[in-house]
């Protein structure tokens, strides 16, 4: 007498049978199966597609032989009936073909920058009225594109540009940010060459001076984002021989200026921010010599594929410092 297969050897033999890959589908196939389902007839739905009744037949044939072989149809005297196989079918390819048109939109507006996501980043005083006029000018173009934005340091968005987590990011070379480090790695676009002023409080004796050197301003107490003035923009004042006497650390520009206000020290205020100072303080240039302009770019990684709407991005920074 034959011995029975042991029950518990025989689910862990079903257990660890790798499942079986699903079928090579052409959407081709797809496509004639839900046009012959919607007539009911081979020959409508040839007529309709632009085929031949029997290019129609074959297609049909090869998506019930990928399927298993089971028929999709009931050929009848007059046209075509869903069989069961062909109901289960019908709303799984409705779905999976209206999901390939749905990718073919999604793609075709990140082309033509009629969708997508831009995630991009930008320094403090890019933000103060650079980016949001940009930002503007972006979206009366290109309303459907939604814009991921953060704000941060140059060091830390060059980073995430080359992480992969943004697609631009606007870096200044403050503190020689972009001076070697490995900045091959980006594709840098120039913005502009940018000026500094000095924010001076109300009364002071510099305030009428068509411009300022920074060593006439050693004895003041200074308003800065850091108490180490290395990596910021005073780091000039290293240069030309004197410490600044930071008095007061504040981050923040608007604050910044409400201390200059309060006669509590003094500021470097970079030319993109000039636009957002409040009227009780004054701004004076500082002398070129004294404080080189600072470069400004749009970074993207280089040899990197970057969004369609990096490039329209970058026109409108532009148009906002023509403005």
């Amino acid at each position: 007498m034959r011995a029975m297969p042991d029950p518990h050897t025989a689910r862990t033999d079903q257990a660890t049978s790798p499942p079986e890959p699903p079928p090579d589908l052409s959407t081709v196939w797809l496509r004639a199966f839900l046009d012959v389902a919607r007539h009911g007839s081979f020959t409508v739905a040839a007529r309709d597609l632009g085929w031949t009744q029997s290019a129609v037949s074959r297609q049909i044939s090869s998506l019930e032989a990928a399927l298993g072989g089971d028929p999709l149809f009931d050929r009848l005297p007059r046209g075509v009936r869903l069989t069961a196989h062909g109901r289960t079918l019908l709303p799984l390819a409705e779905e999976t073909v209206a999901r390939l048109h749905a990718m073919r939109r999604e793609l075709t507006s990140l082309r033509e920058v009629t969708g997508g996501t831009l995630r991009f980043g930008a320094f403090a005083t890019a933000d103060a009225a650079l980016v949001p006029r940009a930002i503007a000018a972006f979206r009366a173009r290109h309303p459907g594109v939604t814009l991921a934005r953060e704000e941060g340091l140059t060091p830390g968005l060059l980073a995430r540009v080359g992480a992969g987590e943004l697609d631009l990011a606007v870096v200044s070379s403050t503190g020689g940010a972009l001076d070697g480090g490995g900045t091959e790695a980006y594709e840098l676009r120039h913005l502009l060459d940018e000026g500094l002023y000095v924010a001076l409080p109300p009364g002071h004796a510099l305030a009428g001076h068509a411009s300022v050197r920074l060593v006439q301003l050693a004895s003041e107490d200074w308003i800065s984002g850091s108490a180490d003035t290395g990596g910021t923009l005073l780091a000039q004042a290293h240069r030309l021989g004197f410490r600044p006497r930071v008095a007061h650390v504040v981050a923040e520009w608007t604050a910044k200026q409400g201390y200059v206000a309060a006669g509590l020290g003094v500021t470097l205020v970079p030319a993109l921010a000039a636009a957002s100072v409040r009227p009780d303080i004054t701004l004076v240039p500082v002398c070129a010599e004294d404080a080189p302009a600072r470069a400004v770019y749009a970074a993207t990684a280089r040899g990197r594929a970057v969004p369609p709407a990096v490039e329209p991005f970058v026109a409108a920074l532009r148009a906002a410092l023509a403005d």
